[in-house]
């Protein structure tokens, strides 16, 4: 990918002993990091074209997808988040040549029949100024299935979007981006490796936090920033509510360091937003999708609308067609992986609307639509969104499809749980309809259901990454009194 590799080689040239990647246990430099890219790519055998990258969040990580990136070569990055068997319906699916594996992972991808190379970073060699055609990458997300599918980009869509970010939010030197978020994420890759890469910039790769997502036990966000004090950083709801809540409890405030921090992957909720900012972190909402280059719209630094999440970048249109947000433009995928590329525009099946300055906001998904007993419809995301904005929620899912009232099913914090189990049911559908108290009748739900962390992994409630897995949702809700699910002191 030459706009990356110009990037590397301008770097090392210019500021070849300026700082740029690091975690906790290494630290590059601008010429550092060539070498080790360089290095690494004159290791990948030529016949191995499609490669998986299976590492925790790290300096490793970045080196090795910059690597491939230079060396022309197909990456599919692997979470380690991923089940075993998630594992290996990948490594089929994407008929991988190879694994780049930690070494301490190996044994997560032995015996899948799949060449292994440890990723070995210590190696240095000078970069070359031109780079291997052919480089593409394969993002997998986990949905709730257990078979997850591959979203194919090629360079041109990841160069323009690259390209497009840096641009949207001013990325310059002297910025550093605080990684937090899995690296296997389209938008982390960019925002954390090659976005500062474009802007000569540091990043610093967090290990603990992004391994503990899927956990809710996500302590020491306030820590992270407060010591490395960066400039920017890129945020789901979930981890910005772990996040305020940790500065709450302490009267602290986010480093006056930071100007913007992005916040997307699911409903921000606006209570959540205002907490932020009133502790000091520039939460700024975007909208995107993996089959569109992670990012469709974002809230640029200074220019943000509450309730929004932004006006679309530069060359990207964005249409409304009977409610639902239609997509075009460079970034749009190649197509799924083993599929033909899909024409455009790209129906999101999100329901929004643009209002009259061009901000885009977003209602919720089309198919998740609840239509109760009544004939009135419900948008779930919309009551999830509101009793998500409380510090004691964690996670929630509304459903009531056909009913006659809509049923709340919440996962508390671990601020929450001490709460929730000192009440009881009574007390808990009281607080979620105090929560809704500005909401129409017909969408205040009618029933709660509190379900403890150690009860919602288990039985599928919670993805891998934290957030409801909505299949589980109608068969939980339907168990209200079932004490395995219940909180207990």
């Amino acid at each position: 990918m030459q706009l990356l590799l110009d990037a590397l080689l301008r770097n090392a040239r210019g500021r070849p002993d300026t700082p740029t990647f690091a975690d906790d246990e290494v630290a590059l430099t601008h010429g550092a990091v060539a070498a080790r890219v360089a290095a690494l790519a004159a290791t990948l055998v030529p016949e191995h074209r499609i490669l998986g990258l299976l590492a925790p969040n790290g300096v490793a990580w970045a080196v090795a997808q910059l690597a491939c990136a230079c060396a022309g070569r197909t990456v599919v990055p692997l979470p380690t988040f991923f089940s075993a068997a998630q594992l290996a319906h990948v490594i089929r699916d994407a008929s991988l040549d190879c694994i780049l594996v930690a070494p301490a992972l190996t044994g997560r991808v032995a015996g899948n029949g799949v060449a292994v190379q440890p990723l070995d970073i210590a190696g240095t060699a000078e970069l070359r100024p031109e780079s291997a055609d052919g480089f593409a990458q394969v993002i997998y997300t986990s949905g709730s299935t257990g078979a997850p599918k591959g979203v194919r980009h090629g360079a041109a869509q990841i160069g323009w979007m690259a390209e497009a970010l840096a641009h949207a939010v001013a990325a310059h030197s002297e910025d550093l981006y605080l990684s937090v978020l899995p690296l296997p994420l389209l938008l982390e890759t960019l925002c954390a490796v090659f976005v500062p890469v474009l802007a000569g910039a540091r990043a610093r790769f967090e290990t603990g936090i992004p391994e503990r997502l899927g956990t809710g036990q996500l302590a020491g966000l306030a820590e992270a920033f407060g010591l490395h004090r960066p400039t920017m950083s890129v945020l789901v709801p979930q981890v910005l509510a772990a996040w305020v809540g940790e500065l709450d409890a302490t009267g602290a405030q986010a480093p006056a360091s930071l100007r913007f921090v992005a916040v997307g992957g699911a409903p921000v909720p606006p209570a959540l937003a205002e907490r932020a900012w009133r502790a000091g972190i520039p939460a700024c909402e975007g909208y995107g999708l993996s089959e569109c280059g992670s990012v469709v719209a974002v809230n640029a630094p200074g220019q943000r609308r509450p309730g929004s999440v932004g006006r679309p970048l530069p060359g990207i249109t964005v249409s409304i067609v009977d409610g639902e947000i239609l997509v075009d433009g460079p970034t749009l995928m190649d197509g799924y992986l083993g599929r033909e590329r899909p024409p455009g525009p790209w129906r999101t099946g999100d329901l929004g609307s643009i209002d009259a300055d061009g901000f885009l906001h977003v209602h919720g998904r089309k198919d998740n639509l609840i239509v109760l007993s009544s004939g009135r419809n419900v948008s779930p995301e919309w009551i999830e969104t509101i009793l998500l904005g409380d510090p004691c929620v964690a996670a929630c899912g509304i459903v009531g499809h056909g009913m006659d009232r809509l049923t709340a099913v919440i996962v508390p914090t671990a601020h929450g749980e001490a709460r929730f189990a000192a009440s009881g049911p009574d007390e808990h559908l009281a607080f979620v309809q105090e929560c809704c108290a500005q909401v129409p009748a017909h969408a205040v739900p009618g029933h709660c259901l509190v379900v403890s962390r150690v009860a919602a992994i288990p039985c599928g409630l919670l993805t891998p990454n934290g957030r409801i897995a909505r299949g589980p949702l109608n068969d939980l809700a339907a168990r209200r009194a079932d004490p395995a699910l219940a909180i207990s002191a």
